[in-house]
């Protein structure tokens, strides 16, 4: 049985080919973020007969599953990635529209202390900064 196959059991959905080929793309594709109308395009140019609603069909049962995350960067659109269980944050550059993922145990530290400070206990968080290239 295929990875694909096994991780989408493990998730508790069933095998379909849509699943397991928009499983695939995500695992293989070189950029990590990724939107619905991404995998579509790239599902056409491999010569998959996938449609655009069964994209996000399966992007949103896997998000469910905890499969992929869902992000919301400004510009409005969601872009997912696969969850490989690794706590990561985010930089985007505003000009380019680029991701870059970074952990910084430092930031990690001071958000426990701060959200203690204050009398809570942190449970998750999602930091995500909007960055420029300097110029030089």
């Amino acid at each position: 049985m295929s990875n694909e196959n096994q991780e989408l059991r493990k998730a508790g959905l069933k095998v379909t080919p849509p699943r397991v080929k928009i499983l695939q793309l995500l695992e293989s594709a070189s950029e990590q973020h990724l939107s619905a109308e991404d995998v579509y395009k790239m599902l056409l140019e491999a010569g998959e007969d996938v449609g655009l609603a069964t994209v996000y069909r399966v992007l949103t049962q896997f998000e469910s599953a905890g499969l992929v995350m869902r992000h919301n960067f400004d510009g409005g659109h969601s872009v997912f990635e696969l969850d490989r269980g690794d706590h990561h944050d985010h930089m985007v550059c505003t000009d380019s529209g680029k991701v870059i993922e970074f952990h910084n145990e430092q930031i990690e530290e001071l958000q426990h202390q701060i959200a203690e400070e204050h009398g809570y206990e942190l449970t998750g968080h999602s930091l995500v900064l909007y960055v420029k290239k300097k110029e030089s």
